[in-house]
């Protein structure tokens, strides 16, 4: 509830902004029309929130990764994806993170094995309320988790994982689950398959998730984003202790349970492709957004595509497909 809270709480003071500049505004140009004045005072959050979309983006450039030749934008399609990115975070900030978090939403007959959503660092299920109105109409049962405390360690989030695997298995009478995890909500789901192995789990789906760090963490707080560092060096970069830590204590054979889906366009994990894990299948699209993923029509697509297969592998294994 704390992400609940807290977005609450910073829509309140964008509220409580444009009204204040609204009445500046009226003030200072003599405005005679309350409407206008408030238009003024909202834009004035707009540009605020436009700002910082930007900066994210201009950190994610300083940092980022070469783009291969076919994933290059044209300047429509970079401002597709700027404007796209900023309405993700508007609508997940504003709208579905502060009013619409749920735990569980089952299907009748459902066509696909379970599915547990787990968010990254600074959300919480309401992050997946696109999704899952998508995944509902595809008859796929789906649980989703809180992770607090917010700012805690990854590890800590392993019990509650293991709490939910627990719990979807014995509600639906499943043997396995797929995860659907996004950003460090990805790192979450292998610290548990390190812990735990992979007997309940049929697959995992990440998306942008940094498996070998971020530059941008080190602008977070938090001891989470200091375990999702990447840090940059004269030659190469460097992952965090506890991510090379992840990689020599995890069993590698996990790695083909494990679909890494990412954009080139990240403007959170830079470089962009830390998101590709060796020995896992990695999926790459363009001009898609960090908190625009799970909310992108290509990605859902992908998304369902990856759980009906894994519906198909369980069934008759030689139907697996070839890993990229």
């Amino acid at each position: 509830m704390a992400v609940v809270r807290i977005t609450r709480l910073l829509l309140l003071i964008q509220v409580v902004l444009a009204l204040a500049m609204a009445v500046v505004a009226k003030s200072a140009f003599h405005l005679q029309s309350n409407a206008v004045a408030l238009m003024l005072g909202m834009a004035v959050v707009i540009l605020l929130r436009l700002s910082i979309t930007a900066n994210n983006f201009s950190l994610a450039w300083h940092y980022r990764s070469e783009t291969p030749q076919q994933y290059r934008l044209s300047l429509w399609l970079a401002i597709r994806l700027f404007f796209g990115e900023f309405r993700a975070t508007m609508t997940a900030s504003s709208w579905t993170m502060p009013f619409c978090t749920f735990s569980r939403r089952l299907a009748s007959k459902p066509s696909a094995p379970p599915v547990l959503l787990i968010h990254g660092y600074g959300c919480n299920s309401g992050y997946w309320h696109p999704i899952s109105e998508v995944l509902a109409k595809q008859d796929i049962s789906h649980y989703a988790i809180d992770m607090e405390p917010v700012i805690g360690s990854i590890d800590e989030y392993v019990p509650l994982i293991r709490q939910a695997v627990d719990r979807i298995c014995k509600e639906t009478g499943s043997e396995k689950i797929i995860i659907v995890a996004h950003s460090m909500g990805g790192l979450a789901a292998r610290a548990y398959l390190r812990d735990h192995g992979s007997d309940r789990i049929a697959k995992t789906i990440t998306l942008g998730t940094p498996h070998h760090g971020t530059a941008l963490a080190r602008f977070g707080i938090g001891i989470n984003t200091k375990q999702m560092l990447w840090t940059v060096g004269e030659q190469e970069g460097l992952s965090s202790a506890w991510l090379r830590k992840l990689a020599e204590t995890e069993d590698k054979a996990v790695y083909r349970l494990i679909v890494s889906i990412y954009s080139h366009h990240d403007n959170i994990i830079a470089p962009q492709t830390s998101s590709q894990l060796n020995g896992a299948k990695n999926i790459e699209f363009q001009g898609i957004g960090h908190v625009a993923l799970a909310m992108h029509s290509a990605i859902q697509t992908q998304v369902v595509r990856e759980i009906q297969g894994a519906l198909a592998q369980a069934t008759d294994p030689s139907s697996e497909l070839v890993r990229q």
